[in-house]
């Protein structure tokens, strides 16, 4: 495997994000040079340069990639929850930043590019009912996005896609798809995404129901990505993959849980036996050998 040499710089968009925190701490810790790109404050210490760049402006974009070099890009910016702005903003910034996070990698000699989907594109929590065709949900099932977050999500993987294919083999890049990313101070309290705790969650199934319960630590999706990064060389061109814990956020066995609280998913609910998630990881197990590493169960547990 052509795994990244230590010292290689990589730029990661979105870096001051609950997500790209924990990304930049991993890649800095595996001995990389990592270059933070977000206008928001909150650079992380791992950084080893900044630059608060607005990408999506196409010049700011290639000027972000000129100045630095990278050998491979993380692209994690984006308006990062569904409804946070109007539909129509979210969708420009988010499909702008895409393509222009992947345009100037390509035409300025990047090696490697991974690009941050969302599980939303599956189509989960559609208000006039949504039901999936299997369970456990993998990167194989039909996506049926159903607002504008999720649609944007969908065109970044697909605009990715088509710089894999013009790029071929001089950019290789994948994209990933983290489920609900639990940064490490929410096991402590913080408020997650949704603006709830991890423990109501837990305790209110209708809160984590809409998203099948799924989440992951951000520290193991990092993980994930630097892993991807290593292995792209050796994969197909444009490939997507799950980021999720090995189990469901609930308190019940989801074959028990799901069809109370997510009526449709009845008919394959009960493939989902003991603490198994909705979300499938063995893509990424197989491709990666890429497994998580933590749950609800062991990172609550050492809060209390």
């Amino acid at each position: 495997m052509s795994a990244l040499e230590p010292g290689s710089r990589v730029l990661v968009t979105g870096s001051a994000g609950r997500f790209g925190r924990s990304v930049v701490a991993d890649l800095a810790a595996a001995g990389h040079e990592v270059v933070g790109i977000d206008p928001a404050p909150g650079t992380p210490e791992a950084c080893a340069t900044a630059l608060p760049a607005d990408l999506t402006d196409l010049g700011e974009a290639y000027g972000a990639l000129t100045r630095f070099r990278p050998r491979a890009v993380v692209h994690l910016a984006a308006i990062a929850t569904p409804f946070s702005r109007t539909d129509a903003f979210t969708y420009r910034v988010n499909t702008q930043l895409a393509f222009n996070v992947c345009e100037a990698a390509v035409h300025t000699g990047v090696e490697r590019v991974v690009v941050a989907s969302s599980p939303t594109v599956i189509g989960y929590g559609a208000p006039h009912g949504w039901s999936p065709s299997y369970l456990p949900i993998d990167e194989d099932h039909p996506a049926e996005p159903w607002n504008a977050y999720s649609l944007s999500k969908l065109a970044a993987e697909q605009t990715m896609r088509m710089f894999a294919a013009a790029a071929g083999d001089r950019t290789r890049l994948a994209a990933v798809r983290p489920c609900f990313v639990v940064a490490p101070e929410e096991w402590r309290g913080a408020p997650t995404q949704s603006g709830h705790g991890i423990a109501e969650r837990l305790d209110r199934p209708e809160l984590g129901g809409v998203s099948l319960f799924n989440y992951v630590d951000a520290r193991d999706a990092a993980d994930l990505v630097r892993v991807l990064l290593d292995a792209l060389p050796e994969l197909p061109n444009g490939e997507v993959f799950f980021a999720g814990a090995a189990d469901a956020l609930a308190r019940e066995p989801l074959a028990d849980l799901l069809p109370r609280v997510v009526p449709a998913t009845a008919p394959h609910a009960a493939a989902l036996t003991g603490t198994a998630p909705a979300f499938s990881g063995a893509k990424a197990e197989r491709l990666l050998g890429w497994q998580p590493k933590r749950s609800w169960r062991t990172e609550l547990a050492m809060e209390i």
